[in-house]
């Protein structure tokens, strides 16, 4: 059994389309495009909260539950799933998880994990999952604005901000709220098969996404650190060479060492990817905004080779070049 565990603040879209997901699994099972064994147990769900009392969402709505979450008849082939709520700071995700419900949440999952349920969760959600241990030198990812308040708050934890969903032993972790999406279809081809996940894919025309990069926005990314913005202004003044380490560090008048340890506190990266990352949001605002052929954008953002442009492209934004030009509002035709 699916069990989908919502606590106040909740986001309506993640709980939908989490609910959608599996039913639409249980019927597609059932009418047997798929031969999924046991597929009425494995794709049965409820709703629950702490209490059994309805929750008010991060709408300001009441939502109904099928009752109390309990352990009753839970073992190694049920999943829990925590949806996230949505919290735009730093601040208001301390102010959420200083809560009561917090603490039940963590505790939830901590008896679900005793029991060998898979465990599940998406957006602020994972920051829970994160609090029971489970996560401890796994590889996970987080929404990806709060990335850097992850890290810090659980640093054991070999985060993946950019990934959309990752899967460790025993745990899914996911990004933002429609990042539930994706989770849940990991969910249905992790215990049916990645057959019956790709037929509810098409059935509810959902794209494949393995990565959040594309969603990132820098100016968010940014932190109150004077020392990271001359090294940032640096970045970007020089984006069409190379940039080695130590010059960071001499712009910064920090060792290397002690430039990677503040960064990684401020925005749960390492220079390499904060320097890769510029060179990407430039290039990306170049695509959509201009005609540049995407070799000439390459070489603009500091890479000779086009091909190795396109590969890092890609890594860190899930898409090429020109699917990005292409999808744009402006669509340019440059290639």
């Amino acid at each position: 059994m699916i069990t989908h565990l919502i606590l106040e603040g909740v986001a309506e879209s993640s709980l939908g389309v989490g609910i959608d997901i599996v039913g639409a699994a249980a019927r597609l099972a059932g009418r047997g495009l798929v031969d999924v064994p046991h597929a009425t147990r494995r794709l049965s769900q409820r709703v629950v909260s702490l209490d059994g009392q309805p929750v008010r969402s991060g709408a300001g709505r009441a939502i109904a539950v099928d009752g109390a979450f309990d352990l009753r008849g839970m073992g190694a082939s049920d999943v829990l799933v925590v949806p996230g709520w949505f919290s735009a700071t730093e601040a208001s995700i301390e102010q959420l998880l200083s809560r009561d419900q917090a603490q039940g949440g963590i505790l939830a999952l901590e008896r679900a994990a005793a029991q060998g349920a898979l465990l599940c969760a998406s957006c602020s959600a994972t920051f829970l999952l994160a609090g029971t241990g489970v996560l401890d030198g796994q590889r996970a990812t987080t929404t990806w604005w709060l990335a850097a308040a992850f890290a810090r708050r659980f640093p054991a934890v070999s985060l993946a901000a950019d990934r959309m969903v990752v899967e460790a032993p025993g745990v899914l972790t996911a990004g933002s709220a429609f990042a539930h999406a994706d989770l849940m279809l990991a969910v249905v081809s992790r215990i049916a098969g990645p057959t019956l996940a790709q037929w509810v894919a098409r059935y509810l025309v959902l794209d494949s996404r393995s990565s959040q990069s594309r969603y990132m926005v820098m100016e968010h990314l940014r932190v109150a650190d004077p020392a990271l913005e001359k090294v940032e202004r640096f970045i970007i003044d020089n984006l069409d060479r190379q940039i080695l380490l130590k010059e960071l560090a001499d712009v910064a008048a920090v060792s290397p060492r002690t430039l990677a340890r503040r960064l990684h506190a401020g925005l749960g990266m390492t220079p390499n990817e904060w320097v890769q990352r510029l060179r990407i949001s430039y290039a990306t605002h170049l695509l959509e905004t201009s005609d540049l052929r995407v070799d000439d954008i390459a070489a603009r953002v500091g890479y000779a080779d086009p091909a190795a442009f396109r590969r890092v492209f890609r890594r860190f934004s899930g898409e090429s070049p020109r699917g990005r030009r292409v999808h744009s509002p402006a669509g340019h035709p440059g290639t």
